[in-house]
């Protein structure tokens, strides 16, 4: 073990299933998960990265990786990872897949909105549901639905990216309500801007940002606070300042500042 310390036996190591696990906050949980002595169960589109990441972690961390391909927008696909997560004695079931598409609403094709929903809302609900019945029946276990600091700051270009969001957030913290005197807990991670694939996608404008969050520390935060069972996890203090900072001043306030901008606005065809 790399990290030195003596690995658990194959009867007594917890089992997590990720989604997103291809890459980003994906792979970072499936690299700590491992690290700490689960073995995993990882699912994304990719699954040449899914093999060549599955195979590291079996190498160097010695614990079991099952590798998963599946689209999550597809009804079928999705059946399958359901009934996975159904079947297996999962402990932990991260909820990560997600994507962004930085348009103004009107101007993207509506196959691509209706994938986000998909992916981000009814993918996370029907894993969940699939997951929970047995970490109920065993009184055990825990979800983490990956949202987004988006979800308390609605933004122009991605409104559906923070609706969706604001849906996960809504959504498990109801569950968090209903699971009160059980051991199962749920947690809602909203982190804020992570180094991820995502700096380096041409069509993401990047270069207002002031900081950048690791993908370690995100995941570092998020099973952290999960043991404490914490619900709502903002990782980085400038993420939860500026959350605190948007109640503070309000919605107007911000419409108001973006309505100035212009940047955003969506462009009138000319006759």
């Amino acid at each position: 073990m790399t990290d030195g310390k003596e690995p658990h036996s194959a009867e007594e190591r917890p089992l997590a299933l990720v989604t997103g696990a291809s890459s980003g906050l994906g792979e970072g949980f499936a690299h700590r998960l491992a690290r700490d002595g689960s073995d995993l169960i990882l699912v994304a589109r990719r699954k040449d990265r899914l093999e060549k990441l599955a195979q590291e972690l079996r190498t160097t961390r010695g614990v079991t990786v099952e590798v998963l391909r599946a689209d999550l927008t597809d009804d079928a696909e999705l059946a399958v990872v359901e009934e996975r997560v159904r079947s297996a004695r999962l402990d932990l079931l991260v909820n990560n897949a997600g994507f962004m598409t930085p348009k103004c609403f009107a101007d993207a094709e509506v196959g691509t909105w209706d994938a986000m929903v998909r992916l981000h809302a009814l993918a996370s609900v029907r894993l969940a549901r699939a997951a929970l019945s047995g970490m109920i029946e065993r009184n055990v276990g825990g979800l983490i639905n990956v949202a987004s600091i988006a979800a308390f700051i609605p933004m122009p270009r991605n409104v559906l990216y923070t609706a969706t969001k604001m849906f996960l957030v809504a959504f498990t913290e109801g569950l968090y309500q209903e699971l009160r005197g059980t051991n199962v807990r749920v947690q809602a991670l909203c982190p804020g801007w992570t180094r991820t694939e995502i700096v380096d996608d041409p069509s993401v404008d990047t270069s207002a940002i002031g900081w950048w969050d690791t993908v370690e520390d995100v995941v570092d935060d998020s099973l952290r606070c999960l043991k404490r069972g914490k619900l709502i996890v903002i990782p980085g203090w400038r993420s939860r300042w500026l959350v605190r900072l948007f109640r503070l001043t309000y919605r107007p306030i911000l419409r108001w500042f973006l309505r100035h901008t212009g940047t955003h606005q969506v462009k009138m065809k000319q006759e």
